[in-house]
């Protein structure tokens, strides 16, 4: 059995991508109008990525998810920095035991 795709025109795209932008429920329009949720989501998100993508994605972040992202952003930068001063120490101690020639 073979599976038939629906092929929906540019235009029904952009007014679901209104309406949900609007605030509409995806769920109930994908209910009304005979799509799936799953393709008016994928839909969003091409448009999001096609529209600004990145640039714009911490403005989409929700309080706590924007938080948390700043939070583990300073943890990775003191990470690192603690990596490299612990790799210079490698190196100073090694050169003090005689490990390394120069």
């Amino acid at each position: 059995m073979e599976k038939r795709q629906k092929r929906y025109t540019e235009e029904f795209r952009v007014q679901m991508m209104e309406l949900i932008k609007a605030g509409r429920n995806p769920k109930e329009l994908a209910d009304e109008f005979g799509c799936h949720v799953t393709t008016l989501r994928d839909w969003m998100k091409q448009n999001s990525v096609i529209q600004g993508g990145s640039a714009n994605a911490l403005s989409r972040l929700a309080d706590n998810e924007r938080a948390e992202l700043i939070q583990l952003r300073r943890e990775v930068k003191r990470l690192k920095i603690e990596r490299d001063i612990l790799a210079k120490a490698t190196a100073w101690f090694a050169r003090q035991d005689g490990g390394i020639v120069q």
